[in-house]
């Protein structure tokens, strides 16, 4: 499974790289704190593969980085070789970007 860091994908977005950003959290954590991208909830994803892109970087995100590595795996199952997991999830985020984010 490939890996993104937290400064990794700061970077990406501050280039204005062209990738999709996907948070597989459920919607009560999403609404506490999120950092964007198109929200489908882990359990959804296999009902939703149509909306992850091929054609560009894809990078998902949860909690702690464990939900979204399941589903990074899924994604490689089904022939995406273009997904990251955000190691770390938001939590690495919220350390080393935002200590005000309510998440824990």
């Amino acid at each position: 499974m490939k890996e993104i860091s937290v400064n990794e994908l700061k970077k990406l977005m501050d280039s204005g790289a062209d990738f999709q950003l996907i948070d597989v959290r459920e919607p009560n954590e999403v609404a506490q704190a999120n950092i964007g991208g198109l929200h489908i909830p882990m359990g959804n994803m296999a009902d939703n593969i149509d909306k992850v892109e091929k054609g560009k970087q894809v990078v998902v995100y949860c909690r702690s980085g464990r939900r979204s590595g399941t589903v990074v795996e899924f994604l490689e199952r089904k022939g995406f070789d273009n997904a990251y997991n955000m190691a770390g999830g938001i939590l690495a985020w919220k350390a080393e970007f935002d200590p005000t984010m309510d998440v824990n």
